[in-house]
């Protein structure tokens, strides 16, 4: 599978480090209930298809991605770069 790096083009994707789902979870409040903590630290969707993921170019330019890839076939669609992502959500809201 190769990565297209915004920064340097496309790669291997042994180059990238895959830091999980590119969501933002609501992060429990430090005295909730231990469930809550449990499903917040250990309970993710695994979806078949096009879903968005984080991942670091650790072996080139150090940028993070925003990747979608479908996880069924593995064909990447988009790649941008983490903080234009942010960015945009930024202006959005």
């Amino acid at each position: 599978m190769r990565i297209e790096c915004p920064m340097c083009g496309s790669r291997d994707r042994r180059e990238f480090y895959y830091q999980g789902a590119a969501v933002m979870l609501a992060r429990p409040d430090p005295q909730a209930h231990e469930a809550d903590w449990e499903a917040y630290l250990h309970l993710r969707e695994n979806p078949a298809g096009p879903t968005r993921e984080l991942w670091q170019h650790d072996g080139g330019c150090g940028a993070w991605l925003v990747v979608t890839r479908d996880t069924v076939s593995h064909q990447i669609s988009d790649t941008q770069l983490a903080a234009d992502v942010k960015r945009a959500m930024g202006k959005a809201s």
